[in-house]
């Protein structure tokens, strides 16, 4: 027998009723604070936020909530609006682990630092669009992912954003910025007159630095790292033994127009010896 076009309608009406309906259940269950991780192995943290499914930030006053960063940097330089807070509890923390759990934001890997009891929240500045987040145990065999789409069109898009990563979680590093018209953007001066800038949060303690721009300048962008220092529970100090490594691994990460088709991606991994050392790592002509 011919089904009636209108049958049609009323089948299909049916099949994506049963399909929200799913997919909303599938949100109740992040927001509750597992995500659905890889096969096996259970979650590896207790989300607070949903970060499956749908959202609309423009719906709800998140960008206007102050949020920042935990553990918190040895210097408090406050916190920022138009962030989404990354926010949990590891089910498990090894403190004799060579290295930490890895963060993965859009594809974007860094350190996932907590406190003694697993605690963490890191902000992120997502743009439009499909976006992802994945916590890799530190010994990469379980991985926790989940995906999301941001439906508000008016968040703004990085164009360009560099981040910066190290090895050693009791050194500082720092990324220097120079814009092609001369600015500087670094720990002292995050935020640029074009808008552009660090998460302010980012620029001190064990990383990642973050710098990014939604409407980056044509022309010459230098990107510098500097071996500032080192840090503990005092303080920063300027004693060369007082890190975990010899040679410390740093690594700069740039991402041109973040997220969408025209996604391009740079990657250079450089060694920092000694307090002091600054190194020009990369120069790019937009």
């Amino acid at each position: 027998m011919t089904m009636k076009p209108f049958a049609h309608v009323c089948v299909l009406a049916a099949s994506l009723t049963c399909l929200c309906a799913m997919t909303l259940a599938s949100g109740s269950a992040v927001a509750a604070g597992d995500a659905s991780p890889d096969s096996g192995g259970g979650t590896l943290a207790r989300m607070t936020g949903a970060f499956n499914g749908w959202r609309h930030s423009g719906l709800t006053n998140e960008g206007e909530q102050y949020v920042a960063a935990y553990p918190r940097p040895p210097v408090d330089r406050g916190a920022q609006r138009f962030r989404t807070l990354i926010e949990g509890q590891l089910k498990h923390v090894d403190v004799h682990a060579r290295k930490p759990p890895t963060l993965v934001i859009n594809g974007n890997a860094t350190p996932l630092y907590t406190d003694e009891q697993g605690w963490f929240a890191r902000p992120w500045a997502f743009g439009a669009g499909s976006n992802s987040v994945e916590i890799i145990s530190p010994d990469g065999t379980k991985h926790q992912r989940m995906q999301f789409y941001e439906a508000d069109r008016t968040k703004p898009q990085a164009k360009l954003r560099a981040i910066v990563t190290w090895d050693d979680p009791h050194a500082q590093v720092d990324l220097h910025v120079i814009t092609p018209d001369g600015l500087h953007a670094y720990f002292d001066n995050p935020i640029l007159e074009d808008g552009s800038g660090f998460d302010v949060d980012s620029v001190d303690g064990a990383g990642p630095g973050i710098f990014s721009s939604a409407a980056p300048e044509h022309g010459t962008w230098l990107f510098f790292l500097n071996y500032w220092g080192n840090f503990d529970s005092t303080g920063y100090n300027f004693d060369a033994h007082a890190h975990d490594r010899d040679v410390i691994t740093a690594t700069l990460t740039l991402v041109f127009n973040e997220n969408t088709p025209n996604e391009r991606r740079e990657t250079r991994v450089v060694p920092l010896r000694k307090i002091g050392d600054l190194l020009l790592v990369k120069s790019e002509r937009l």
